[in-house]
């Protein structure tokens, strides 16, 4: 069993705490280290070199966005799932552009955190279904209600996996969702990200909300 070496960076000890309660009783993830404040996370990713980094946004010195994204160029395998609330909208477009892999809010339940965790460790993208709509709101992409390039290019089934990325589902879920195995899900959301031109999970989920194509489909 391979193990997630996750290092958490937030300014306040009781959370860093609180989360390394979390996931130390987790077989297959290890905490490695711990930063509170942007500048010492960007170090502790180059002296560590992490799988996962819990990066919170609002820090002293230097705040999680510049954090994420000089600690990816740093180390380019590193990823990066940003912790935030509702109060950080303001930064949330800037966080995806850095390169973070995801974003969860701090209260989400501990099985969440540490689903997201062997999510974005397995090189996908997640975001947290109320975080997709601010993200949605902020984006400065295509008019809304106009067909992403490559949308209709896509299959049946494709169109059925983006539908289930856009609500959040993970590839676990969507594999028993569509009663397929999760390397055929894995295959499909390959195919979706080249179909429509986009790097990343994240990119996919943006373009099939903008596209209109999530109307109506968010309580499914």
């Amino acid at each position: 069993m391979t193990t997630i070496r996750v290092l958490v960076a937030d300014d306040q000890a009781l959370v860093r705490t609180g989360f390394g309660m979390i996931l130390s009783a987790e077989d297959d993830i290890e905490v490695v280290g711990e930063a509170d404040d942007g500048d010492v996370a960007v170090r502790r990713v180059i002296e560590l070199r992490p799988d996962v980094v819990l990066m919170d946004v609002q820090m002293p010195r230097m705040d999680g966005i510049e954090a994420t994204r000089q600690a990816i160029a740093a180390v380019p395998g590193c990823t990066v799932l940003i912790l935030t609330t509702f109060d950080d909208d303001d930064y949330l477009f800037a966080a995806l552009q850095a390169g973070a892999s995801g974003f969860m809010l701090k209260n989400c339940p501990p099985a969440d955190l540490v689903a997201a965790i062997r999510v974005v460790a397995q090189g996908h993208s997640l975001l947290a279904p109320e975080v997709t709509q601010r993200v949605i709101a902020r984006s400065t992409g295509r008019p809304r209600g106009e067909r992403a390039p490559g949308l209709d290019e896509l299959t049946e089934r494709e169109h059925d996996v983006l539908v289930a990325m856009g609500r959040g589902l993970s590839n676990g879920e969507i594999s028993r969702e569509l009663f397929v195995s999760e390397a055929t899900v894995k295959s499909h959301v390959s195919k979706v990200l080249t179909k429509l031109g986009v790097r990343d999970r994240v990119q996919a989920v943006i373009a099939a909300h903008e596209s209109g194509l999530m109307d109506g489909r968010q309580s499914d």
